[in-house]
């Protein structure tokens, strides 16, 4: 499928412009600049649009093409400031560094911790190490995963000292978007963040 059929812009710059965006914490008008010195002149919104469209779609590939990873996985969820309120991005990543999944839920609860372990383990099988906090809505969540025969038993673990990889590997996404204003709605910031997720997850396999 050609993404960018129909754009007033050609491929190159629209991914050299929302890439920049992606990996560097640059504001829409950091990007603007950044252009206007190679000669293109372009809007500070249609960057912004951009980033808003292309960020799934770097998921919805990235997810096509995913390679096989290691048998030992971190699970843990970080903030993210949403219109003035705490949304919260759940991340795996396996005992390598690499990301494995993502995603940006409203609420910190049962629903959303098994949701996404679900995904995850029907996306990737059975771990041979699942490790997570402490937070009673994941133990619950694991607990029905393990009746459910997604998960071994034996395989969670809950230890802060294992999960200090994600821990320091949430960093890079907060860092990004210290200078961002709030996001105005859950469908841009998980929009966004996804870009920003599949940037840094190619970065960390080179």
């Amino acid at each position: 499928m050609n993404h960018f059929k129909g754009r007033h812009f050609q491929k190159d710059i629209i991914l050299v412009a929302v890439g920049y965006y992606f990996r560097f914490s640059l504001s829409y008008r950091d990007i603007v600049e950044l252009l206007r010195d190679r000669g293109i002149t372009v809007h500070h919104t249609t960057v912004m649009r951009w980033v808003h469209h292309y960020g799934p779609i770097f998921k919805a590939l990235w997810r096509r093409h995913q390679t096989a990873h290691a048998k030992s996985w971190r699970i843990d969820e970080t903030y993210i400031r949403v219109k003035g309120r705490w949304a919260y991005l759940y991340r795996a990543i396996d005992s390598n560094g690499l990301t494995m999944d993502f995603e940006l839920r409203k609420h910190r609860d049962y629903t959303a911790s098994y949701h996404f372990l679900k995904r995850l383990l029907t996306t990737n099988g059975r771990p041979d190490r699942l490790v997570t906090d402490q937070y009673r809505a994941t133990l619950k969540a694991v607990k029905h995963l393990i009746k459910q025969d997604y998960l071994s038993k034996s395989a969670h673990q809950c230890s802060k000292y294992r999960n200090n990889l994600i821990e320091q590997d949430h960093r890079f996404i907060k860092r990004h978007r210290v200078r961002s204003a709030s996001f105005q709605s859950i469908r841009t910031a998980s929009a966004t963040l996804s870009g920003v997720e599949i940037v840094h997850a190619i970065h960390k396999r080179t």
